[in-house]
């Protein structure tokens, strides 16, 4: 099966193009800046603003399924509209399309969130993401929008340099106490993500980690895991900060669960070292 990653060279990218090339699958990656480092992949750049260059890249490829791994932040021409221009460029040439969504579509006010849900997002960010799941929902007939969390790796995530650092005192800031996900790992997201290409499957899936945990929570973990103090961990609540974004959203992912293979592990389940 041949394979379009957009973002191949970003964190969940870089296990997408890995876990592809293991099960025999033809990869394609892109990427905005620079391309990955693996060599199972054929590299091509990649501009989500340029419909021209986004539609080219599909039709010269002309891949089986298309996953869109890549993150634009709160930049609205990145994460809201090219999602949608892919899914225009995916829907023109017969691809499926596997788009990567956020639990920053929630609020919080609901605390537990299923597929049903609709998004009722707090943050820029989160209102770009919800935008580009209403734009590709609308312009793809076969498209799956899985909505994930935190993501976890063996050191390498955003979440796992800043608990070192924060540890070491080499960055000012807190691990929050009322912020609550489910984070998962990046190996056990890009399992199911390869899963949900290979099938029939369409609409919302929510891949989440089966345990809700605070960030300073998670912090201990992989303070642990490292070897590190996890007391030096400076702590504090998102409530009294002046940082915009939801407190509590637990991504109900028991649905999508029974139709895969790969657990969703809780963050206690990979975090913990083995005996």
């Amino acid at each position: 099966m041949a394979i379009l990653i957009i973002g191949g060279s970003g964190f969940l990218g870089t296990e997408l193009v890995r876990q592809a090339a293991v099960a025999g699958h033809t990869t394609v990656a892109t990427y905005a800046n620079r391309p990955g480092s693996s060599r199972d992949a054929e590299w091509h750049s990649l501009d989500l603003r340029d419909p021209e260059s986004i539609e080219a890249v599909v039709a010269e490829v002309s891949p089986r399924v298309v996953i869109n791994a890549s993150s634009g932040r709160a930049d609205c021409s990145v994460t809201a509209e090219g999602p949608v221009r892919l899914a225009v460029a995916a829907a023109k040439s017969g691809s499926r399309l596997i788009h990567v969504s956020s639990d920053a579509v929630f609020s919080g006010a609901s605390v537990h969130y299923d597929e049903s849900c609709p998004p009722d997002p707090v943050t820029p960010y989160g209102a770009a993401k919800a935008a580009a799941e209403t734009g590709i929902l609308l312009m793809h007939p076969d498209v799956v929008v899985a909505r994930t969390s935190l993501i976890i790796g063996d050191g390498q995530s955003v979440h796992e340099r800043a608990a070192h650092e924060l540890a070491a005192g080499a960055r000012a800031g807190v691990l929050f106490t009322d912020d609550i996900r489910c984070p998962v790992h990046v190996a056990d997201l890009a399992s199911p993500l390869l899963e949900l290409a290979s099938g029939d499957a369409s609409g919302i899936h929510h891949l989440g980690g089966n345990e809700a945990l605070s960030r300073h929570e998670l912090g201990i973990l992989i303070a642990r895991r490292d070897g590190l103090d996890a007391s030096q961990l400076p702590t504090g609540l998102r409530a009294e900060s002046a940082l915009p974004g939801a407190l509590d959203i637990r991504l109900d992912s028991r649905a999508t669960q029974r139709t895969l293979r790969t657990t969703l592990r809780g963050s206690r389940q990979f975090l913990t070292p083995a005996a």
